[in-house]
């Protein structure tokens, strides 16, 4: 009998082909290509007075030396914008290769193509760029100041986008607190750092006209439509293919990078193969960034910590060009309000240029920010009025008969932010019970008895996810009874190849490991939207779950008009098809496959015994088919939802410091999570646990440090520290189930859950610990050293 694969822990299908050298990446495509080498600017703000190639052109085995004069039509325009937000009225992007002024040190300058990457780094290197050096600016506070040095010479000051929205009336609310107070708070810059960087390689055909393209992007529909347009191809001309991916983040979302049009650029205008793959510095100096804004925080209350107003003016950093629009802000400002009812919030954001990398979402995407803020006010209210925040965040809580509950303001999508369901008080309770909270208060008065510093903390949030457009599935039965699954999406540890076949098990009664699920290839599924803001599961395992109920549906009438019964007495189990209560009278998934079309599989005995029951069917009723159907089992299906999904959940923390090293030791660390109907428990705490990782990477250890003149001072694994698996402890997972009436599966996504909150939570814990304001992130010894020495 077929168990219920939705919900339980199954092996990922992917793991023997990964775990045993078989993955194919970017970079193991195409050994025989050219390959590129980039001159990137050395300098953060700049006006190029002279470029000299001749150097690269008398090297033997280069190509081409191209700089922005090559380029013609819309190559030689600004990149597309990605996201044209409202409230954005300086919408710059970047030229493939800069124009005549470079805005960030790594903006790209010169393409070298090379018979391979070590003749085109020789070239790159003897190529010479005279600059004039242009005043930079890097802090965000001095970028919005009058007189300060502007990012772009042609602006007139730095801010690209503003935005505010109010709900309620602040001023009215805040006038008749109790309490008002006013923080300020502050999240400096990171960067996702996937294993594997980016990569590109392109294969241009002329005789075709078309074009091939091997991305390690995390959205290849949306690169082969943005290509298509930018070549003057029929986007069925330009096949994007994203294999397997070395992670991503975010960050592989962008559309376009450079080096995206620049490479099959190159592959047309030479009529060869060409192959670029990031290596460790371009990815700290060339890809984009995220985390970065400073917030000033008013919050009234009223005598028993119940937030009554509360606004934040907050300035986001952008870097040096803005593709992705104002999206974190926007998402920041949207979330911030998290589990807690507040009647009267206002908020407004100034996007500011700055002689920095570019940003764009990096996993989290606008939440760690928004979770920082909100529960650093909460402890910071509690710690004020003399509260534990234990019980200040339940009276703030939305009560569970309060949903869906209108946020007030509006969503990353361009909608309300209407939270769908929830159940924040019975999470707290599972949070507080396994970290046996008092147990742990009372350990901290004895610690402090005895000069130990101990510190709990705990951070709540509510993210949205399985936001639209939509995502599609196409789907189809093979004769031998297996199930193949295209998706227009790609995956990068996620998981897919699992999670939908377990979606498509329990629908069509086959077993996981005859289910081959394909993502991120143009020409198996040819439109969607991709993996990020913790949709995929939400939108693609929909539509995956659609198209399965149609296969069924098609599957149950061909049986039912062999077997000579209504499609109602069917049982799909097994992959067979059988009738209720005569498991004899039967025929298989792949029988049914070939009578709906027995042509398609004319060959071999189960193809002539197919056509033996097709020709009864057809003695039957005229034909094997109902009216309409189509031949073979096969469904293309689209889920667009209506809104997004709001996952929710809370970490707690217990750190001790030492206060001879000043270092920070994270002695436990409690998740609970809910993101509705669980598909895979052990892929969830997989998305979960790494994710965690990265929060407390943040909050402790990942810091991009630039200087005055716009240079980054720690720009490789020398340098950045990323948390060690000796640094991050155990972490114990709890789960509550509140599944989202808003889709068929009641799922809500998760990819970020284990990221969103970690600031927060090692924030407030070691506040708690130093019984000390901890208002800028991230936190390093040396910051705790000047807390406990008088320097801060």
């Amino acid at each position: 009998m077929t168990t219920q694969m939705f919900g339980q822990r199954v092996k990922r299908n992917e793991d023997p082909r990964l775990l045993t050298g078989k993955g194919r990446y970017v970079d193991d495509f195409e050994h025989g290509a050219a390959e590129v080498a980039f001159v990137r600017s050395e300098l953060a703000h700049a006006r190029i007075v002279d470029i000299d190639v001749s150097g690269a052109l008398d090297i033997d085995g280069v190509l081409g030396v191209y700089t922005h004069e090559d380029l013609e039509g819309d190559f030689a325009e600004p990149l597309p914008l990605l996201i044209p937000s409202p409230g954005l009225f300086a919408p710059k992007t970047q030229y493939a290769l800069a124009l005549d002024e470079v805005c960030y040190a790594g903006e790209i300058i010169v393409m070298v193509v090379a018979h391979d990457r070590y003749i085109a780094e020789d070239a790159a290197g003897a190529i010479r760029v005279e600059y004039e050096a242009l005043p930079v600016v890097t802090d965000l506070e001095a970028a919005v100041k009058p007189g300060s040095p502007v990012a772009h010479s042609d602006m007139g000051d730095n801010i690209n986008g503003r935005v505010t929205e109010e709900k309620g009336d602040v001023d009215t609310a805040m006038a008749a607190a109790s309490h008002v107070f006013q923080w300020r708070f502050t999240m400096e810059r990171a960067a996702a750092m996937p294993m594997e960087g980016r990569g590109i390689v392109a294969l241009y055909d002329k005789g075709e006209d078309s074009l091939l393209l091997y991305d390690s992007t995390q959205a290849p529909t949306g690169v082969r439509g943005g290509l298509a347009l930018l070549f003057g191809l029929d986007p069925d001309r330009v096949h994007v293919i994203a294999p397997d991916i070395g992670g991503g983040f975010g960050m592989k979302v962008i559309q376009f990078y450079p080096e995206e049009v620049l490479v099959p650029w190159a592959s047309r205008h030479l009529g060869v193969p060409v192959k670029w793959t990031e290596d460790r510095r371009e990815d700290f100096i060339g890809s984009n960034h995220e985390r970065g804004q400073v917030h000033d925080v008013r919050v009234g209350t009223d005598d028993e910590g119940r937030i009554l107003a509360m606004e934040t003016t907050f300035l986001n950093d952008a870097g040096a060009y803005c593709s992705y629009g104002l999206i974190i802000p926007i998402i920041t400002a949207a979330q911030m309000q998290g589990p807690y009812k507040i009647e009267n919030f206002r908020y407004e954001f100034r996007n500011l240029f700055t002689n920095k990398v570019p940003t764009s979402p990096y996993r989290g995407a606008g939440r760690p920010h928004a979770v920082y803020v909100m529960e650093r006010v909460i402890d910071k209210v509690a710690r004020e009025l003399s509260f534990d925040s234990v019980d200040v965040r339940r009276r703030n809580f939305i009560a569970p008969n309060e949903f869906p509950y209108d946020v007030g303001v509006t969503f990353q999508d361009g909608g309300p932010t209407v939270y769908d369901s929830g159940e924040y008080q019975r999470g707290f309770d599972v949070l507080l019970e396994a970290l046996d909270y008092r147990g742990w208060r009372e350990r901290q008065r004895e610690a402090r008895a005895e000069d130990r510093r101990l510190g709990i903390g705990i951070g709540y949030y509510v993210e949205g996810t399985g936001i639209g457009p939509y995502e599609g599935a196409a789907m189809k039965v093979l004769a031998d009874g297996s199930v193949t699954v295209a998706l227009g999406f790609s995956s990068q540890g996620q998981g897919h190849e699992t999670v939908f076949a377990q979606i498509v098990a329990d629908e069509l009664g086959v077993a996981v490991d005859k289910i081959k699920v394909t993502a991120g290839d143009t020409r198996r599924m040819g439109y969607g939207v991709g993996t990020f803001a913790s949709r995929s599961a939400v939108v693609g395992g929909n539509a995956v779950f659609k198209a399965a109920r149609e296969i069924r549906k098609q599957a149950a009438e061909v049986a039912a008009r062999s077997l000579e019964v209504a499609p109602e007495d069917l049982v799909f189990e097994d992959g067979v098809i059988s009738v209720t209560g005569a498991p004899d009278l039967s025929v298989t998934l792949g029988q049914a496959a070939l009578i709906s079309n027995p042509l398609r599989y004319a060959f071999g005995e189960e193809s002539q015994q197919a056509v033996l029951l097709a020709q009864k069917a057809y003695a039957q009723s005229d034909r094997p088919l109902p009216e309409g159907m189509h031949p073979g089992l096969e469904a293309a299906e689209f889920y667009s939802p209506t809104s997004g999904v709001f996952a929710f959940g809370a970490h707690a923390a217990v750190v001790e410091i030492d206060s001879d090293t000043c270092n920070i030791q994270i002695l436990r660390y409690i998740v609970m999570h809910d993101c509705g109907a669980v598909i895979n428990p052990m892929i969830v705490e997989g998305q979960i646990l790494g994710g965690v990782a990265q929060g407390i990477g943040g909050a402790l250890y990942e810091r991009l440090a630039y200087d005055d003149d716009g240079q980054i001072q720690n720009a490789s694994f020398m340098d950045f520290l990323i948390p060690y698996a000796t640094e991050i402890p155990v972490v114990e997972l709890h789960h509550t189930e509140t599944k989202s009436p808003l889709n068929p599966l009641g799922i809500k996504g998760v990819g970020e859950a284990g990221t969103i909150p970690g600031a927060a939570v090692i924030a407030n814990a070691v506040s708690d610990a130093l019984d000390h304001p901890i208002d800028s992130m991230p936190i390093s010894p040396l910051d705790v050293f000047e807390i406990l020495h008088g320097g801060a």
